[in-house]
């Protein structure tokens, strides 16, 4: 016994060292910042992640780096600013990552010249825009790049603050400020943004200068965001001077303006410049005089609410000037707060790819959305703001669940921040920038991050009380129609827009309403949602949200057939007739106005994570399922033409589509975990690298790098529910920080780290010591998920079924009667 207390005593001494030593490890060296910057098309951007490029900090308000022009616009993508080949247009404070659609910030902005002789017109930036010559560098919290000019940009940033930092070569040294810069959308006008007034002032010394721009639109068509803005230059500039110009609108053929004419010239002003009634451009151009090599620095803070908060945010996170020293400090909180949450073995013996997917995967997932406590400008609170949410139909799927685990306090955060919308503006956001809530995907799927929450057990400060009314109002109010022009039959900005079907009916009619495959099979979730909060906080409503969350059932036609398999949800009309000619593997553009979105019937019919139970037997039981299953990881099976978006894919199955995320994980409801883990690491595997197209899609603001962290730590959680699903790591050992400061330790026996391809199916697992003989476990099983513990994986080469227990639960299993709720 004795031998046994000093073993015990020695393992947990090098345990506590092992957690100690990782502690200090810089795991930001890991990270590469270009993993999703480009598509299929080498050298574009277009069809990869759209992610950002720069500095920042973890969910911080500013994210500092370039905008670029892409050219050919069809095969463009300018939503994070940065592009591979693009010419820079300027150097923006805010910015989306892993963004479709619309573009959105891009704002405010500088921009380093070495002349502003003709043809240099600072109205017009085709005339002064920059080819970067060599490789960009990047690194956690520190970016770098090379113009054509000669000088050399270096960019760090704060939670509120920006720092530039510029090597100018002999010759010219200019610096304009313009305020009227944002990210133009150059093929749709109609959510294209668009600058509607601004004022600077250049204070007397020259150096500083305050004020404010107002942008409108982009990708939520919102109304203007206006943000305060405080720069100051670490060299006196030898002339300082502002300007004004007519509001010109660079999409399309027309300025704003009263005729034709060619891009106008500015008008000097000397210190002020104001927008006036016609809304005129404003900036300023900042000169020194020395010909000789030479650096300029500027640091430059911003606020939603004040040029006083703006001037303190410059001055209190930017008390140096030293760009070497701010980029460290951030790389200290990205690995304090982000990356030292999940420690694995980063010896010389790692898998170095392993490692930088992983950190990498944690990063993206942790850019957005952009926490703004105390920059909220429409109302007075004590909650939490946050913004750019980017979206609820992308992070619900497992994002959410990770930051429950890895970061329960800025998770916390958030979901005040949410209930608080609904008690300010009236409706929870299912997406949500520029202070505006939009776009409506498909369902209200705040409900369901509200739902994975509160089944987990999260309350901290949440009034749960009004969390609930929010999401009953989601289910029980049909929003305002807001005319958006991509659908012509419901609302985009909020809530549920088809409600008008979904409670007489049932379902969503395909003639009625657009995306009706996709909305029924999303409302249903919703509905789960709600019933599993009003189990605790509203008891007497559960059923009804219970029987509502299968009306998926009444979309299934039993009748539907395609390449040899029967039963699918379908198109039906208001009159209870099916669309029987309906392509169930093909969408068409598989976009707003069309019957499911981002995903074919074929795929949708696999997405009812709330009732497994019953989408077997929809099926034809567990045999049919199964071989259904296997033949949508089938090569060349899609009919979907994915062109540079899809990266190869040729399965039914998208990878690279939320909705089909949780669809490799289904054979654990069969009890053969082992395929589970099979497809996954096969997808994983096939389209994941640590290159600049190393994701299959867009990121969709860290979605596509989160579903690899849970593939990673051999686990994948059921949203709305409290069960995770036991996969197979990738690392022997993985130390996760769980609920504050708890540790919950993944070891691999018998893993093969060499090719990935064997050595990875499970024999056996244990939870804390306990023979598991069970796929899954829930949140609170042994305390796991909440005082931590240890789950073992005993892996080999024998696709074994090795689980004897209870297949994963359907909790939302609901046997509909004559068809009808």
């Amino acid at each position: 016994m004795g031998l046994v207390v000093v073993l015990r005593t020695a393992f947990l001494f090098s345990f506590i060292f092992c957690v100690l030593a990782q502690n200090d490890v810089d795991y930001s060296q890991f990270v590469n910042p270009f993993i999703g910057s480009e598509g299929a098309i080498p050298g574009y951007a277009y069809g990869g992640g759209d992610i950002f490029v720069g500095g920042a900090v973890p969910f911080g308000m500013v994210k500092l780096g370039i905008d670029t022009y892409e050219e050919p616009i069809n095969q463009s993508a300018l939503n994070g600013g940065w592009t591979p080949k693009g010419k820079v247009t300027g150097i923006s404070m805010l910015h989306e990552s892993g963004t479709g659609g619309g573009a959105k910030y891009g704002y405010p902005a500088q921009m380093p010249l070495t002349s502003i002789d003709a043809p240099v017109n600072l109205l017009d930036n085709l005339t002064y825009w920059q080819t970067r010559v060599g490789e960009d560098f990047a690194r956690v919290g520190y970016y770098r790049t090379l113009f054509e000019s000669g000088v050399t940009v270096e960019l760090s940033a704060t939670r509120h603050a920006g720092l530039y930092q510029y090597n100018f070569p002999s010759g010219g040294k200019h610096v304009l400020v313009d305020f009227s810069h944002y990210i133009p959308h150059p093929t749709r006008a109609w959510d294209s943004q668009f600058y509607t007034g601004g004022e600077i002032d250049i204070h007397p010394n020259g150096s500083i200068y305050t004020g404010y721009t107002s942008i409108a639109n982009g990708w939520n068509l919102g109304p203007p965001v206006t943000v305060f803005v405080c720069g100051e230059f670490d060299e006196t500039p030898d002339e300082a001077r502002a300007f004004s110009g007519k509001n010109t609108f660079p999409v399309g053929r027309h300025f704003r303006s009263f005729n034709n004419e060619s891009t106008p010239q500015p008008t000097f002003h000397g210190s002020q410049s104001r927008s006036g009634p016609m809304s005129d451009r404003v900036g300023a151009i900042f000169s020194w005089n020395s010909t000789s090599e030479s650096q300029i620095k500027s640091r430059v803070g911003v606020s939603f609410v004040s040029v006083e908060k703006a001037c303190a945010y410059k001055n209190q996170e930017l008390s140096s000037w030293d760009i070497q020293q701010t980029a460290q400090a951030v790389r200290d909180e990205w690995n304090r707060d982000i990356f030292s949450k999940i420690r694995v073995d980063t010896g010389p013996s790692a898998n170095k790819t392993r490692l930088a997917l992983l950190y990498s995967s944690l990063y993206f997932m942790h850019l957005i959305p952009s926490e703004r406590i105390g920059e909220n400008p429409l109302w007075e609170s004590d909650e939490p703001y946050w913004d750019d949410f980017y979206t609820m139909w992308d992070l619900f799927r497992n994002q959410v669940s990770l930051w429950h685990l890895i970061q329960p306090g800025y998770y916390e955060s958030m979901i005040r921040s949410l209930i608080d919308m609904f008690k300010h503006e009236g409706f929870l956001p299912d997406g949500r920038s520029g202070n505006y809530n939009g776009l409506v995907q498909g369902g209200s799927n705040a409900d369901n991050v509200l739902a994975d929450a509160y089944v987990k057990g999260l309350r901290g400060s949440i009034n749960w009380t009004e969390g609930y009314a929010a999401v009953k109002k989601d289910a029980e109010v049909l929003p305002f129609w807001d005319v958006n022009p991509v659908d012509p039959q419901g609302s985009l900005k909020e809530g549920r827009g088809a409600l008008d079907d979904w409670i007489p009916l049932g379902y969503v009619s395909a003639d009625r309403n657009t995306r009706a495959v996709s909305k029924t099979v999303e409302y249903s979730l919703n509905d789960f949602a709600v019933s599993q909060i009003a189990a605790g906080e509203e008891p007497g409503d559960q059923e009804l949200y219970l029987r509502r969350s299968a009306g998926w059932q009444l979309s299934w036609d039993r009748e539907a057939t395609s390449r040899n398999f029967t039963g699918f949800v379908m198109p039906r009309y208001a009159n209870g007739s099916f669309h029987k000619t309906y392509d169930i593997t093909d969408c068409g553009t598989c976009n707003w106005e069309d019957e499911s979105y981002e995903g074919t019937a074929f795929e949708y019919s696999f997405v009812i994570p709330h009732d497994v139970e019953t989408m077997i037997q929809f099926m034809g039981g567990p045999s049919h399922f199964e071989e259904r299953l296997d033949y949508v990881f089938q090569p060349n099976t899609s009919s979907v033409d994915l062109g540079a978006n899809g990266l190869g894919i040729t399965t039914i199955n998208n990878v690279a589509n939320e909705p089909d995320f949780g669809t490799p994980y289904l054979y654990n409801y069969l009890n053969k975990q082992y395929k589970s883990v099979e497809r996954s690491r096969q997808l994983a595997n096939d389209f994941y690298f640590n290159t600049s197209n190393g994701i299959p899609g867009n990121s969709d603001a860290g979605a596509l790098n989160c579903w690899l962290i849970w593939q990673m730590l051999g686990l994948y959680p059921i949203v709305t529910t409290p069960v995770y699903l036991l996969e197979s790591p990738w690392f022997d050992d993985i130390n996760i920080t769980v609920n504050h400061n708890k540790t919950l330790r993944i070891r691999a026996e018998g893993l093969d780290d060499g090719d990935g391809r064997q050595g990875y199916y499970v024999q056996n697992v244990s939870i804390n010591g306990k023979s598991w003989n069970k796929n899954w476990f829930e949140h609170e099983d042994l305390g796991i998920m909440t005082e931590g513990g240890e789950i073992s994986f005993l892996l080999g080469t024998e696709m074994k079924v090795w689980e004897t227990g209870e297949v994963p639960p359907s909790p939302g299993h609901v046997v509909l009667e004559d068809g009808r709720r």
